[in-house]
């Protein structure tokens, strides 16, 4: 059963575009199963980079099906503008799929986004601000706005009068907003019909047959594992599960096709946004891993906090995701530190802890334990196998796979897609 999960192993930004295109040449689709335009992918093909937000990154590959699963919420300016974007610069967009189940996010959604955000002043959870949570919200309280209705004029203003009823009280009375306009939304959300319509189907039909027949189906996440509602670092987490059960939920393929999950995984670690970070660098060393490691985020712009590698939350990872394999990102980056450190525990309250605390107040508290590997100054850029690289960076990826509890299959030594060097295969 030639199926896939592939996601992020930490807090996201690990470099789940490159993985992914450099699967997508022999897959026959790939599918987002979970958030939305507050993800982002970066993807380098030769000497063009994409910055990819709710487009799977499959759709750079010629021949591969890329699928907005039933688990994504859809800004339709947003994606219209990313298809356009991608159109302008040659890329062929006419074989992408939507599922007509995929919720909406609306121009309300964004306004409560920012407002509760700048309410919440010193509690602010670091949301992007673009609808994202209020979408899920509305999801959860069945009050929520499909893609599929805004094929059906009567039922969408149906389903945003229903919205905007509560909404409009809150902006209004809590926040001092003034009231959306029922018309104005349904007007808007009924000039995208026409634009999308060709693109909207039953993905869930179309994906089980294919992995029925044999095809290769790869499901890609977005965020990351430390980022799920439900099994993240809780509040300060996205609205959705980036875990590999979302795919099944978000796609509707069952648990028992899917063969392999793959974990992707930093060399070292990074979030963007608030919330606990045991490795977090706030020195020279920081600085230099955001500035080699170009780490700003694709979509938020924002400047990543950085640290150093934290298997702790790698064999979390391994846990809750059942991974099969890992892809170590960035390796290059650790290139020139004499010695590098690695997170290999936690003390909380005086006690070596080796397993992610179930506790938020632990969490808070933990404090990272060194090991300290040696480093190596070679460019590595130009490694085609694991034995080109130089001995202290292979006993690096070794100690690192130990570590984490699955197997290490490919190794990223560079931004390039031809920049990786592939141990096993992952097809």
């Amino acid at each position: 059963m030639p199926a896939l999960v592939l996601l992020g192993a930490q807090w996201g930004d690990e470099g789940k575009g490159k993985a992914t295109d450099l699967l997508g040449g022999s897959v026959d689709y790939v599918v987002r199963y979970q958030g939305g335009n507050n993800a982002g992918h970066t993807v380098v093909v030769g000497d063009q980079k994409y910055a990819l937000h709710l487009l799977p990154s499959g759709i750079l590959s010629p021949g591969c099906t890329p699928v907005i699963g039933n688990g994504v919420v859809v800004d339709p300016a947003v994606l219209l503008s990313e298809l356009s974007g991608l159109n302008e610069r040659g890329v062929d967009t006419s074989k992408l799929l939507i599922s007509g189940n995929a919720h909406l996010i609306t121009p309300y959604h964004t306004t409560i986004d920012k407002v509760t955000e700048r309410f919440l002043g010193k509690r602010k959870i670091g949301t992007t601000g673009r609808g994202i949570g209020p979408s899920y919200a509305d999801k959860i309280n069945r009050v929520g706005i499909r893609v599929q209705d805004i094929f059906d004029e009567s039922i969408l203003r149906q389903k945003v009068e229903a919205a905007l009823d509560f909404k409009n009280q809150v902006l209004a009375k809590l926040y001092n907003r003034r009231a959306i306009a029922v018309d104005q939304v349904v007007e808007e959300l009924l000039g995208y019909a026409d634009q999308l319509r060709g693109y909207v189907t039953d993905t869930t039909l179309i994906l089980n047959n294919a992995v029925d027949q044999g095809q290769v189906v790869l499901f890609e996440g977005g965020q990351g594992t430390l980022l799920d509602v439900d099994h993240g670092t809780y509040p300060f987490v996205t609205s959705s599960n980036p875990t590999a059960g979302g795919a099944c939920t978000g796609t509707g393929v069952g648990p028992t096709k899917i063969s392999r999950v793959i974990g992707i995984l930093k060399a070292y670690t990074t979030r963007v946004g608030a919330g606990p970070f045991p490795t977090e660098l706030l020195d020279e060393d920081g600085e230099k891993l955001r500035t080699i490691g170009g780490e700003r985020g694709v979509t938020t712009g924002r400047d990543r906090r950085c640290g150093w590698f934290d298997a702790v939350i790698a064999r979390y990872a391994t846990r809750v995701n059942g991974l099969t394999d890992f892809f170590l990102t960035k390796l290059d980056v650790l290139t020139g530190w004499e010695r590098i450190p690695v997170c290999v525990a936690y003390e909380i309250d005086g006690k070596r802890v080796e397993e992610l605390p179930y506790s938020q107040t632990d969490f808070h508290h933990a404090k990272p334990i060194y090991e300290t590997l040696p480093g190596w100054s070679e460019d590595i850029t130009q490694a085609k196998t694991f034995d080109d690289l130089p001995k202290n960076a292979q006993r690096y990826v070794q100690a690192l796979e130990e570590m984490s509890g699955a197997p290490i299959s490919a190794i990223g030594v560079g931004p390039g897609r031809d920049e990786t060097i592939q141990i096993n295969s992952f097809l």
